[in-house]
This record gives structure tokens, sequence and C-alpha cells, in this order.
């Protein structure tokens, strides 16, 4: 073999290298996109940068992954179905308790199912892993309630933030398999 045989097949298998690369990045993106939706393209943004969002995705669902989430059982599911029903009912009369509450209220089905309750940043970056569709309500109802106890949140938001627990409340009492196995994705 000469040289010149020896360089084209060295480019050769370069480009087939650089081409199985970029395929199997592809792929990765997209069953990332799919698993975490819009939580997807929020990470890429905060992040600035498409590999460290990617990364920090793949980082989340293995971190989940070796947590022990487990569904509520019937009777847990009913019991919190029941608080969830008195702090909708409070709403009327106290918008402001009532939201307040509903936030603990979605924190202690997190806990029970298993999520670590570190700080609020790390619970939605958790929670981003089997709900990631929700994870957003969850920002959005968790700011207002936050601007909620400085007593800066009027009663319209008030009722946002009750849409937006109620959503992720609800996705927490059911049992919901994760979209795509990101393991295979990292």
């Amino acid at each position: 073999m000469n040289a010149w045989t020896a360089m084209v097949m060295v480019v050769a298998l370069f480009v087939v290298g650089a081409l199985v690369w970029a395929y199997i990045q592809r792929q990765r993106t997209g069953q990332l996109r799919h698993r975490f939706g819009p939580e997807y393209d929020h990470v890429v943004q905060e992040r600035g940068s498409l590999t460290k969002a990617e990364s920090e995705l793949v980082e989340r669902a293995k971190r989940i992954s070796k947590l022990s989430i487990r569904p509520l059982t019937p009777g847990e599911r009913s019991h919190y179905a029941e608080l969830w029903k008195m702090e909708q009912a409070r709403f009327v009369d106290d918008p402001r308790d009532a939201v307040h509450r509903a936030d603990h209220l979605v924190e202690e089905v997190m806990k029970l199912r298993g999520y670590p309750m570190a700080d609020f940043e790390q619970r939605a970056a958790d929670i981003s892993v089997d709900h990631p569709l929700l994870v957003e309500h969850y920002r959005s109802a968790h700011d207002i309630a936050t601007r909620n106890s400085r007593g800066q949140a009027d009663t319209e938001d008030l009722r946002r933030a009750m849409i937006s627990y109620r959503s992720l409340f609800e996705d927490l009492l059911e049992d919901r398999p994760a979209v795509v196995d990101i393991r295979r994705a990292g």
C-alpha cells in the first residue's frame, strides 16, 4: 500500500467516524427533545450551550434513575386528592392561604413519592425528568407563591398558581412512566 492510498483510507475513516458521531449526536438530541419537551429548550437557553444543556439533562435522568421514586398507593392517592379538593374550596375564601398550602401540598406529595426535597431549583430539575411538560407550571406557580408571601401577587396571579399547581399535582398522583430511557441516550 502506497502513501497516497493510506492517506485516502485515513481520511475516509475520519469522515465515516465524523458521520457516525454526528448521527449519534442527532439521535441523542432527538431523544432528549422528546423526553424533556419544553424543558429541553429551557435548559439550552439557560445554559447557553447545546452540549452543556444535553449533559445536564442526561445527568438529571441518571440522578432520578438512582432514586426510589414510587407511585402512591390507592389510599394515599385518595387522601391527597381530598386534601387538594379542600385547598381548591379554600381558594374562594382565602386565595393567599390556599396557594401557600397548595405549594406545601405539592412538596409533600413529591417527598412521599421519593423526590429529594433540596432547594427549589433542584426540585424543579428532578421533577422535569418524569413530568417535563409540567415543570414550567411548577416554576410559574412557585414564583407566584413566593411573590404571594411578599404580598406581591394579585388574585389573578393566585388563580393561575392554583391552576398550575393542580396540573402538576394531578400528574404526581398518577404513576406515569418515563417516555424514553435516557440512559441509552447518554
